[in-house]
Order: C-alpha cells, then sequence, then structure tokens
C-alpha cells in the first residue's frame, strides 16, 4: 500500500496531536495502522510538518527522531493520546496528567533540540495548557484528536473534505435506501 503525508494527515491544529493521528482507525484493533511502525515514515514526518503542520511556524524545520529515541517518543504519542482522550470524553485524569509530564520529561531531556520529539513535547506542553480546552473534539468520523477553531465551535470531523464527506455521504445513503420501497 503506497502512502504520503498529505494535508490531510495534518488535521490535528497542533504538532502532538498530528503525532497522535499517526495512528489510523486507533479505535478499531484489526484495521488499525501505526504509521510510524514503518520507519521510513517516522523519519519523513518531520519533513512534511515542516510543510503541513498548524504550528509549523512555531517550531520550523525539525528533524527526525534519532534512533535511540523512538521508543521514548512513541510512548510520548501514546501518552499524549491517554490524557487528551481521557479529557476531552471523561474530564481530566491527574494519574494520566501525571504519566504525560514523565514521558515529557523523559523526552525532553533525551531528544535533541529541533527534534520532531522535542517539538511534539513543547507542542503537548502547549496544549495543557491551552486556555480553551473545550475546543479539542475527537473526530465522529476516524476519532483522530482535533483543535476546532471554528468561530461556534461546531466543527465534528477532523477534516470536513474528508470524514466530514463521508459522514454525510453515508447519511445520505442511508436516506435514499429507507426511501426505496
Amino acid at each position: 500500500m503506497s502512502f504520503s503525508w498529505t494535508p490531510h494527515r495534518f488535521a490535528g491544529g497542533a504538532l502532538a496531536l498530528d503525532v497522535v493521528n499517526s495512528v489510523v482507525l486507533r479505535h478499531d484493533a484489526t484495521r488499525r495502522i501505526d504509521r510510524f511502525s514503518v520507519r521510513d515514515q517516522m523519519r519523513s514526518f518531520p519533513r512534511a510538518a515542516a510543510e503541513f503542520c498548524a504550528e509549523r511556524a512555531l517550531f520550523g524545520d525539525i528533524t527526525p527522531v534519532a534512533r535511540e529515541n523512538e521508543t521514548g517518543f512513541i510512548a510520548l504519542r501514546e501518552a499524549i493520546d491517554l490524557y487528551f482522550r481521557k479529557r476531552i470524553l471523561n474530564g481530566g485524569d491527574d494519574q494520566l496528567l501525571a504519566s504525560l509530564l514523565e514521558a515529557l520529561a523523559k523526552v525532553l531531556r533525551e531528544a535533541s533540540p529541533g527534534s520532531v520529539a522535542a517539538a511534539t513535547a513543547h507542542s503537548a506542553l502547549r496544549l495543557i495548557a491551552m486556555p480553551d480546552p473545550q475546543r479539542m473534539k475527537i473526530c465522529g468520523n476516524c476519532g483522530w484528536l482535533f483543535i476546532d477553531r471554528s468561530k461556534n465551535r461546531s466543527r465534528a470531523w477532523c477534516d470536513m473534505a474528508v470524514c466530514g464527506n463521508r459522514a454525510k455521504a453515508i447519511r445520505h445513503y442511508r436516506r435514499k435506501k429507507e426511501e426505496t420501497p
């Protein structure tokens, strides 16, 4: 299966969320795809982030994760996902926050400045301190995390062109099917 990093894959609105969203269909164990399980995809991510990520002006050009830091980077990704997904669904959790902060500290101690790991840690810290945490949501179609920057906070999809269109097409198909005798 061919794969390339496209603007849709950076729909999270923050580098930390785009890193979390590198796991496709996270909620479906049978169809789950971890884009970072392929080393070339993990190594090409920073170049794509510099082009497509909403926070690219904050971090500029970032370097790939050093091989010896990959395990810590993946642990950080999972801690970010776990904490923010729980915060969106049920409110904050001090134990998960402590785990996230430990993962952040480990990455910041070990990662080289200017690496995607360090930039992701800084992005996650910005999200923790986000003044309006209700703007962070889970896509109703794919389950990705994203920041709703719409004026009235009504965005339901990580990307209207992909997930929003799919959901609308499914609803349309179901309505037509119900109308058919």
